[in-house]
């Protein structure tokens, strides 16, 4: 679904009334605001919303590149919510996860932190990011919560050995691992990114897309008119699985 940004007021679906612990996963690498990370205003709403059907615990979790201490990065950001821990994948416990596609893409098994699996309910929540013609939306921000001391190469920190795979079909490979419940795509403005991921040019584009994380990346990639690779390969998938 497509909001009106200044119309917008964020209800959670009504199972997450049923949830003890649901899990945010915020756009958070960066200690530097809204549209290069996902706004504090918008894991606001969202936690009120949490709050005003459940009692669950909240939690945000959140990775880096190379292991940098998310701590300080929420703190720059003002994530400072009651009741609601932050969490930094680096300090998790891993467990390996089976990829379910009969035939991966890329990779037939993914690191995962623990705590994602012992979530009820699973929301990522990213700006609206443009690059090279492409996009990054909330499929592609599930990427940080994969450790990067499992997938680094020797000489950076980062997620270079799943980048060297293809991207695309990791993307497609970990939206299936890792089935989050909801995507939001914060689209009050648009982000075109430069050639460093917290550089780029922003402009007003005033609206929020929100629903099931491939639903929701398909219909920005269409507002946009931009072709997102991994989608089309989750389509191909889902046609498979359905056979």
């Amino acid at each position: 679904m497509i909001f009106e940004a200044s119309d917008f007021s964020f209800k959670v679906p009504a199972v997450v009334s049923r949830a003890r612990r649901v899990l945010i996963k915020p756009s958070a690498s960066y200690p530097l605001p809204y549209p290069v990370t996902t706004s504090p205003d918008m894991l606001a709403a969202i936690i009120a919303s949490i709050r005003h059907v459940s009692d669950a615990d909240i939690l945000l979790l959140e990775g880096t590149p190379g292991g940098v201490p998310t701590r300080p990065i929420y703190q720059a950001l003002g994530y400072d919510f009651p009741r609601v821990l932050t969490l930094d994948v680096k300090d998790c416990i891993f467990v390996e996860v089976d990829n379910p596609l009969p035939k991966p893409f890329a990779v037939p098994t993914f690191w995962v932190p623990n705590v994602i699996l012992s979530s009820d309910y699973l929301i990522t929540v990213a700006p609206l990011k443009t690059f090279n013609g492409t996009g990054s939306f909330s499929i592609m921000n599930l990427l940080s919560l994969l450790p990067s001391s499992k997938y680094h190469d020797e000489e950076s920190g980062g997620w270079e050995n799943l980048y060297n795979l293809g991207i695309d079909k990791v993307l497609a490979d970990l939206y299936f691992t890792l089935p989050f419940d909801l995507g939001i795509v914060e689209a009050t403005k648009k982000f075109t990114v430069k050639e460093e991921p917290n550089e780029g040019d922003v402009e007003e584009y005033d609206k929020v897309f929100i629903g099931e994380p491939y639903e929701v990346d398909r219909e920005v990639a269409n507002a946009l008119g931009i072709k997102v690779s991994y989608l089309d390969m989750i389509k191909t998938a889902k046609v498979e699985l359905e056979v």
